[in-house]
């Protein structure tokens, strides 16, 4: 079996070294394919492969149809939306993600960005603390619940929205579980957003939901872009200059955003899972995964 790691931006060493000698110890062919710069790289590169390992890179349609022998691919980090999954399908391959393995470095983002933005985006003035606010979590699942641990330890009441998530599950966490998003951002001064992008989802976060927060509001987003109607987040910030923002996800607006100065932040780009622990995390897991796969048919983490 060959095994192609193939990153347009590299993993860690430490991660490289980590998936060749998974790889190695299964008796398996290690290949690597980094800082490409074209999909014909790519579709070259993944023809002899019988498994594959991404980071955010693109598997399209293009990538599937150029990979005759290719059983399995796994996209290294929680989100999948960079994977054709119907192509996958079709093809008969397996897809998966890794999850849990950069939520941590997801979720001390999140809350890196609630101290800076309460913190004035660290400019003079008089600023705020986390200690005694009402945390809202807009999904609990793996970030949502490490959100919610760091969160305790400043000190917020945390409160909890999943549909999917059974209500005791929530509390034994010591999380106030609510019965709905409305009654969410209605009581919650900062709201983390956790929520996959789907067709029920997708431009959700909007102006009457996010209306309802209450005076000096503030909405964290390191879930995805897709999720928040932007052009009314922005018609919200103009009328409320209380609302605050931050992303690692840049929005299509972003320069009009700019307006809003120390009530809205984004990095350049995604970056929440961007610590070396996540990185080496993430990588290690798709290597298991994928010797799994082949060893004994484990398809836990199938996306498709």
């Amino acid at each position: 079996m060959k095994i192609l790691v193939a990153t347009e931006k590299p993993f860690a060493k430490d991660a490289i070294d980590g998936i060749a000698e998974i790889v190695k110890e299964a008796g398996y062919e290690f290949t690597l394919l980094e800082k490409y710069t074209s999909a014909g790289e790519l579709c070259a590169a993944v023809a002899a492969a019988n498994a594959l390992i991404v980071r955010s890179d693109k598997v399209t349609r293009e990538v599937i149809e150029n990979a005759p022998n290719l059983k399995i691919v796994v996209r290294a980090g929680a989100g999948f939306d960079n994977l054709d999954l119907n192509a996958c399908t079709e093809k008969g391959i397996v897809a998966m993600n890794t999850p849990g393995q950069n939520s941590n470095a997801v979720a001390e983002l999140a809350v890196c960005f609630m101290i800076y933005l309460y913190r004035n985006s660290l400019t003079s003035g008089t600023g705020h603390e986390l200690k005694g606010k009402r945390l809202g979590i807009h999904a609990y699942g793996n970030v949502g619940m490490n959100v919610a641990r760091i969160a305790r330890g400043i000190g917020m009441e945390i409160y909890a929205y999943d549909a999917f998530c059974p209500k005791e599950v929530i509390e034994k966490d010591g999380v106030i579980a609510v019965n709905s998003a409305e009654e969410l951002y209605k009581t919650c001064d900062v709201v983390s957003l956790h929520i996959p992008a789907t067709n029920e989802t997708k431009n959700s976060v909007n102006y009457a939901l996010l209306n309802l927060m209450p005076k000096g509001a503030m909405l964290v987003n390191t879930a995805r872009k897709e999720v928040i109607n932007e052009s009314e987040l922005e018609k919200i910030m103009t009328e409320r200059t209380d609302f605050k923002y931050a992303t690692d996800i840049m929005p299509a607006n972003h320069e009009a955003m700019l307006k809003f100065g120390a009530r809205y932040f984004s990095t350049p780009k995604k970056m929440g899972a961007e610590t070396a622990e996540a990185n080496v995390n993430a990588g290690l897991a798709a290597a298991r995964q994928i010797v799994d796969f082949f060893k004994t048919g484990n398809i836990k983490f199938q996306v498709n």
